[in-house]
């Protein structure tokens, strides 16, 4: 590369250069070798190996991850243009992948996947809820909403507010302060509430933006809620984790006998079953507020058999590599069991969405579950997270989602 650059620069060690040579976006702070010009936290600076230029990303010295790449490409000008673009081709992306109804529900932009790291945008019907995590992109994020609502405003989808859902501690770690609230636009009035109604698999829910669970609702197991409904049929129904009810509520609408829904949180027991009652599913569910793993445990010692279908959701039980073996034997536990309450031919749907707890070692748990159950597990679906969390093969930490569908034989 002969032109001259206006970034600063950053060396980065071999390992670096194999990483970014095989696709991964990061530069961590130990392997950068020297440094040259005026760093600044969230600006851009350039990464070099050697003299071979290796992209452009957002500096921040405060953070574990030093440099996120947004560019390979030494000609790009980073202006609104650039991020148009970027924008452009997330949302068609999902216009493709998530045709009809569920592009008014579903995720817009996915970090990494979308090249935009740190940055979540999730579209519950006129609201986008949005979470930063990376300062470089709490910079440019002016630009990358004008982006988003001229988009979607050409594609003739109205958008009626962008709530910020950056009450998250990971921003800490990137020197961001912590909050909440509605991003004011010039022209667009500030919605009454941050609650409004979704529709996916046909189920009605209403969606807290402000309050709920990430960015308000679990848009990624989407269509494995669906797979479950699919042969839920006639099935008497053990919903655990269920958080909203989703799973539940799937099961129930196509066609399951009876469904029970658990979880820890009363809240969440509470809000599961004003979706039942929303949808006209109330007189085939109930629901329960109590620990699953203690649940689990009494309906073994009491040998019941209540349940020939047994949904495992719990929440990641690892967020880092050092825990990873506590998570498993708790992965282990709660599966072993649902294993041994269900009867022959009976079905088991269960998933981890931890990164750290890799499809190799969640299927080696799962083997190990069924062993000690002395049961055989023959498998129905493996799949992972809905398409609009796209998985880049070259950036592991885009793949969490392990969902297995599972007969006991």
């Amino acid at each position: 590369m002969k032109q001259k650059r206006q970034y600063p620069k950053v060396t980065i060690t071999p390992k670096a250069e194999r990483s970014i040579k095989n696709g991964h976006p990061w530069v961590y702070g130990e392997e950068i070798n020297n440094t040259e010009g005026e760093l600044v936290n969230g600006g851009l600076v350039d990464v070099f190996a050697g003299n071979a230029y290796m992209g452009t990303g957002f500096y921040n010295s405060a953070s574990k991850i030093t440099v996120r790449l947004i560019s390979r490409n030494a000609n790009d000008v980073f202006d609104d243009r650039f991020w148009r673009r970027r924008v452009e081709y997330a949302v068609s992306y999902r216009k493709t992948v998530m045709p009809g109804v569920d592009f008014a529900c579903c995720r817009l932009i996915h970090g990494e996947s979308d090249q935009m790291p740190g940055l979540t945008v999730d579209r519950y019907g006129g609201i986008l809820s949005v979470q930063i995590a990376c300062l470089g992109m709490e910079l440019v994020k002016d630009s990358i909403y004008r982006a988003l609502l001229d988009v979607l405003a050409g594609m003739g989808e109205a958008v009626t507010g962008i709530y910020e859902r950056n009450d998250i501690s990971l921003r800490a770690r990137e020197g961001l302060p912590e909050y909440k609230g509605w991003y004011r636009i010039d022209g667009m009035p500030v919605p009454e509430n941050a609650v409004t109604e979704i529709c996916e698999n046909g189920i009605r829910y209403l969606v807290d933006v402000e309050n709920g669970q990430k960015t308000g609702f679990f848009l990624d197991q989407k269509c494995n809620r669906a797979a479950v409904a699919r042969i839920a049929k006639g099935k008497r129904v053990l919903d655990c984790f269920t958080h909203t009810g989703s799973f539940g509520l799937n099961a129930a609408l196509c066609g399951a006998e009876h469904v029970t829904c658990v979880d820890i949180s009363q809240s969440a027991i509470d809000m599961a079953r004003e979706n039942a009652v929303r949808n006209g599913l109330d007189g085939k569910m109930d629901f329960l507020c109590g620990d699953v793993f203690d649940l689990l445990t009494g309906l073994v010692e009491q040998k019941c058999r209540d349940y020939d279908f047994i949904i495992l959701d719990p929440p990641a039980f690892t967020k880092s590599r050092n825990t990873v073996q506590d998570a498993a034997r708790g992965y282990k536990e709660i599966n072993m069991k649902a294993m041994k309450l269900l009867p022959r031919g009976g079905y088991l749907s269960t998933c981890s969405c931890s990164h750290f707890m890799t499809d190799e070692l969640f299927r080696k748990v799962l083997t190990s579950a069924a062993k000690d159950a002395s049961v055989s597990l023959r498998q129905i679906e493996a799949r992972r997270q809905a398409p609009d969390h796209p998985i880049l093969w070259n950036v592991p930490e885009t793949d969490y989602l392990k969902f297995y569908i599972f007969q006991v034989v």
